[in-house]
């Protein structure tokens, strides 16, 4: 136990002292002389009486000295101090859409359950990209949840229309579905650590978990400046994770070059995985078993705890103080 104004106690204790010296030294007021007193003293009731007020006036004496100690004892603040280290879970999730035509009920099942998921979080941070030739980042990595539902809201309303200003941005270049340059912007929509090594350490940058949903067929229509398996190696040198949704995984065989190969191959490469759809329907239990995955923990900085903990003198002191009205009831104060 700790004081936090610990010299209210000595402060008391010499005024205590100063009082008592006070009284030790006052003049004796002028007595009285009356004859044959020693035969009243002498009586039996009047010893038991004068017992009885010295043993009053000593409870009393004492019970009001636990009072005060209690008092000054809580005005000075007793705390406890504990040093704590928090559990902290924290990762980052960008959500990276494909929104071409063969994939708007994907992304519309997904984005619905990652808004559903946003009200519950806490210490995540989430953002959101969406291409098809080119690519638009919806909203920054952010732990404003409120904001984050907001956003994937008015994104599922979207997609689930396929229509909209939502999809503006995303056809500036020739071509369709170019994955390679989605995947990479949405690799780059993570904070540079390795720039400021001395930033990362004081944001606990290099310690959350980092992870890409990528939700793509892996079809595509033109020439990207990233092949797949280039942005597959920009997210391993960022220690990125790309989990994969792919919704047109059909049997093409051994077959290594086709679409769902190649996107298998990629996701595993950045330690990540690979998950086929049958239904939008199955995007829930997808969903859960990325975060499965992607559930890390570490220790934060060490926390002194501070709490007060005034309940025991001030217990000890209303206890004395009960005692002293009961003192007082009994000898008629």
């Amino acid at each position: 136990m700790e004081l936090t104004f610990w010299w209210m106690v000595p402060l008391a204790a010499v005024a205590a002292a100063i009082a008592w010296l006070l009284h030790r030294r006052r003049r004796p007021g002028k007595d009285r002389p009356v004859a044959h007193a020693d035969r009243l003293t002498a009586l039996p009731e009047y010893q038991r009486a004068l017992r009885h007020h010295r043993r009053a006036l000593t409870s009393a004496l004492v019970l009001s000295a636990i009072v005060l100690a209690g008092a000054v004892t809580a005005a000075a603040r007793p705390t406890h101090r504990t040093t704590d280290q928090p559990e902290v879970r924290n990762r980052d999730i960008v959500l990276c859409l494909d929104v071409s035509g063969s994939m708007t009920s994907t992304d519309a099942a997904l984005v619905g359950v990652f808004q559903r998921l946003a009200e519950e979080f806490d210490g995540e941070r989430i953002g959101m990209v969406i291409f098809d030739s080119s690519s638009v980042q919806l909203f920054p990595l952010t732990d404003d949840y409120d904001y984050a539902v907001e956003q994937l809201g008015e994104a599922r309303k979207a997609l689930d229309s396929g229509a909209g200003a939502f999809f503006d941005g995303t056809w500036n270049r020739g071509g369709s579905s170019l994955i390679g340059d989605g995947l990479a912007s949405c690799v780059q929509s993570f904070p540079d650590a390795e720039a400021d090594p001395g930033a990362s350490s004081r944001t606990g940058e290099a310690q959350r978990s980092r992870s890409v949903v990528l939700a793509t067929d892996n079809f595509l229509s033109g020439n990207p400046i990233f092949t797949l398996e280039e942005a597959g190696a920009l997210a391993q040198q960022k220690n990125i994770k790309v989990h994969a949704i792919n919704p047109g995984d059909f049997d093409y065989g051994d077959d290594a070059e086709q679409p769902g190969a190649r996107l298998r191959a990629t996701a595993q490469s950045t330690g990540g995985g690979y998950y086929t759809l049958d239904s939008p329907e199955a995007v829930p239990g997808i969903v859960t078993k990325v975060q499965e995955t992607e559930a890390t923990s570490y220790r934060a900085a060490p926390v002194s705890i501070i709490t007060d903990n005034p309940a025991w003198p001030l217990g000890i002191a209303a206890l004395a103080g009960m005692g002293l009205l009961v003192l007082g009831w009994r000898h008629g104060l």
